[in-house]
C-alpha cells in the first residue's frame, strides 16, 4: 500500500489540507475555516477530525498516512514544535506538535509558513530542487524562506528569514506593524504599494489613470497600480519602479550574504509577473556583487497556493523517509 503524507498549511481565515504521495503529488485536496476562538484551542481538534472525515469519505484506512506536516504563521521553534506567538491565532508558546500529534495520533513536523512555502518551491516549483534557496512572499506583508544547502535556515530563535523587515529607508521610513521604521514590507507588500501610490497621489499635480480607478472604486489596489502601469500610466510606472528598486535592494543584500542558485518570489503581488519582475532583476543586478548578480536567479513562484501544503509533505518525507 502506498503511503500518503498529510500536508497542512494553516491560516488565520482558512486551514488547507491535503492528501500527498511521496513523490509531492497532490492527490486530495481541501480546506476548513480556522476557528480562532478561545485563543484557538480548536484548531487541532479540528484538523484531526476533518482528516478522519475525509478519509472515511474516501474509504481509506488510518495506517495509510505516515505523517503530517503543518506550516504555521509566526516564528516556530522546530526542536519542540512549538508557536512562539502567533498573535492572530492567540497563541504563544503554544505546544503545536505535541497537541497535534496527541490529536492525529500521527508523527507531526512544524515550521513557519513561509519556511513551508519555500519548501514546496524548492521541492515541486520554482526551484526546481535548487539546494540554495530564497523564497519571499509579497502579500499583506513580506516572508521569507531560507534554504541553505538543502536545509531549512531557523536561526536561534526560530526568526531567521524575515525578509519583510530588512530596512531598506533608513530615513523617514514609514512605520511596520514590527514597530520599527522602513521595513521592507512597508514598501514591497500590497499594503506598502497602495501607501506608496497614496502619497504619489497626494503629490501629484498632473492627470493619472489611478485618479480614476480610485474615484471609481473608491480605494486602489496593488494590482490597480501594476496594471495602470502596464497601460502606460506614469504615475504607475514611477511607483512600480520605487517598489522594484526598494525589493531590488532587499535582495541583493539577502544575495549578497548567502549567494543562492535561487530567488523566488511568491505570494499575491507576484501575481503581476514580468511587470514586476524585470525591474526587480535590473535594480537586483545594480545592487548586488556582481559574482552574485550574474549567479542568482530571480524567478515568480509556480505553486501558488498550494506550496504551503507541499512544503508541509515535504518536511514528513524529508525526517521520516529518507
Amino acid at each position: 500500500m502506498e503511503k500518503w503524507i498529510i500536508g497542512v498549511d494553516l491560516g488565520g481565515t482558512t486551514t488547507k489540507i491535503a492528501f500527498i504521495s511521496l513523490y509531492g503529488e497532490i492527490l486530495h485536496k481541501w480546506e476548513i475555516p480556522t476557528d480562532i476562538s478561545e485563543k484557538g484551542k480548536n484548531i487541532t481538534v479540528n484538523i484531526a477530525k476533518a482528516i478522519d472525515a475525509k478519509l472515511e469519505e474516501l474509504g481509506e484506512p488510518k495506517n495509510r498516512i505516515l505523517g503530517i506536516g503543518m506550516g504555521a504563521p509566526g516564528p516556530v521553534n522546530f526542536i519542540n514544535g512549538s508557536i512562539y506567538e502567533a498573535v492572530n491565532l492567540g497563541w504563544k508558546d503554544y505546544p503545536l506538535k505535541d497537541l497535534l500529534e496527541v490529536e492525529t495520533s500521527l508523527p507531526a513536523f512544524i515550521d513557519n509558513d513561509a519556511n513551508i512555502a519555500a519548501l514546496g518551491e524548492m521541492w515541486k516549483g520554482a526551484g526546481n530542487g535548487a539546494k540554495d534557496l530564497v523564497c519571499v512572499t509579497l502579500g499583506t506583508g513580506v516572508g521569507g524562506g531560507i534554504i541553505a544547502n538543502g536545509e531549512l535556515v531557523h536561526g536561534i530563535s526560530g526568526a531567521a528569514g524575515e525578509i519583510g523587515h530588512i530596512t531598506v529607508v533608513p530615513e523617514d521610513g514609514a512605520r511596520c506593524n514590527c514597530g520599527k521604521e522602513g521595513c521592507l514590507e512597508t514598501v514591497a507588500s500590497a499594503t506598502g504599494i497602495v501607501r506608496l501610490a497614496e502619497e504619489a497621489l497626494a503629490d501629484f499635480k498632473g492627470i493619472s489613470m489611478l485618479h480614476g480607478v480610485k474615484n471609481n472604486n473608491g480605494k486602489l489596489s496593488s494590482k490597480d497600480i501594476f496594471d495602470s502601469a502596464q497601460q502606460g500610466d506614469q504615475l504607475a510606472v514611477e511607483i512600480i519602479q520605487k517598489v522594484s528598486r526598494y525589493l531590488g535592494l532587499g535582495l541583493a543584500n539577502i544575495a549578497n550574504a548567502l549567494n543562492p542558485e535561487k530567488i523566488i518570489i511568491g505570494g499575491g503581488v507576484s501575481k503581476a509577473g514580468g511587470k514586476l519582475l524585470k525591474p526587480v532583476q535590473d535594480w537586483f543586478r545594480q545592487y548586488a556583487f556582481p559574482r552574485v548578480g550574474e549567479s542568482t536567479e530571480i524567478d515568480i513562484a509556480t505553486l501558488g497556493n498550494d506550496a504551503g501544503v507541499i512544503g508541509a509533505a515535504w518536511l514528513v518525507k524529508n525526517y521520516l523517509v529518507e
